[in-house]
């Protein structure tokens, strides 16, 4: 196919990636035929897929919102693919302009169109890393996005810890973040599950079996593990669409929406208001 202008050289488009086909389910522009392909084979088995994005996305914004509520002011938000409408630092500085977000992706065409649209702007940086690797990411935050680690900061892991698999330690991926940050930092995660789905959880690992970033669901109980050293906020670990809703978000069948949702914060430290 012919190379898009927005998309760097060495980019690979004979292959899906796990950021792109999720940029084309939320209506993005930024995928190429073969993410395209996939999507469209992965909703023929499973045609609720876009509204679970956007479900997903939902989420991220209704935690952004609490967490700046909260007091946090620093964002480092992990797997940030591609940046759509609604992303955290447009949310976060609706709520405070002072709010600082490093975007991290793996994917190089995700950093190289993030970069392209926040170019510019001094309170938003993005990277390229690999986020199981703590230290490296933190460094980069620091010295490329201005992070103040002794000040609290909120790591944002949704939709992407269930494309770190279990032979990646992703209870140790979160303890290097949880320990690197300061008191009264918190963490936002929403994982993707097969809890009640049956066949069609296993399709859609199949489907991204084929991507650089196969998908590892994990059940609740397994997803609360990984969350261990964090106070979870009310109402705790539920599915996504059940994280403090907004009157009109609140679905018929939340279960329709297989995604475990909480967010936490460290111990000792900054505490929401009720």
């Amino acid at each position: 196919m012919t190379r898009p202008d927005w998309a760097p050289y060495g980019v690979d488009l004979d292959r899906p990636n796990a950021a792109r086909v999720y940029d084309y389910y939320l209506g993005g522009a930024h995928n190429f035929a073969v993410d395209r392909e996939m999507a469209a084979q992965a909703m023929a088995a499973w045609p609720e897929l876009p509204q679970i994005m956007r479900a997903n996305r939902a989420f991220l914004r209704r935690a952004v919102r609490f967490l700046v509520r909260s007091g946090v002011r620093q964002f480092l938000d992990l797997g940030s693919g591609i940046p759509t409408v609604g992303n955290v630092h447009e949310v976060a500085r609706a709520q405070d302009p002072s709010c600082r977000v490093v975007y991290v992706d793996i994917d190089p065409v995700a950093v190289a169109q993030s970069r392209a649209i926040l170019d510019g702007d001094p309170l938003v940086r993005a990277v390229q890393a690999d986020l199981r690797s703590p230290a490296r990411v933190l460094d980069l935050a620091v010295t490329e996005g201005g992070l103040d680690l002794a000040q609290p900061v909120a790591v944002l892991l949704v939709a992407v810890l269930h494309f770190v698999a279990d032979g990646d330690d992703p209870a140790g991926v979160i303890g290097g973040y949880r320990e690197a940050t300061a008191p009264g930092s918190a963490i936002a995660v929403c994982h993707a599950t097969a809890d009640g789905q049956g066949d069609k959880a296993d399709e859609h690992r199949a489907f991204y079996a084929r991507t650089p970033t196969p998908m590892t669901m994990r059940s609740r109980a397994e997803v609360g593990k990984l969350l261990e050293g964090y106070e979870l906020v009310e109402p705790g670990l539920v599915y996504m669409a059940l994280w403090r809703p907004e009157d009109d978000e609140l679905p018929d069948r939340p279960e329709d929406y297989p995604g475990y949702a909480a967010v936490g914060f460290h111990p000792v430290g900054t505490r929401p208001a009720p």
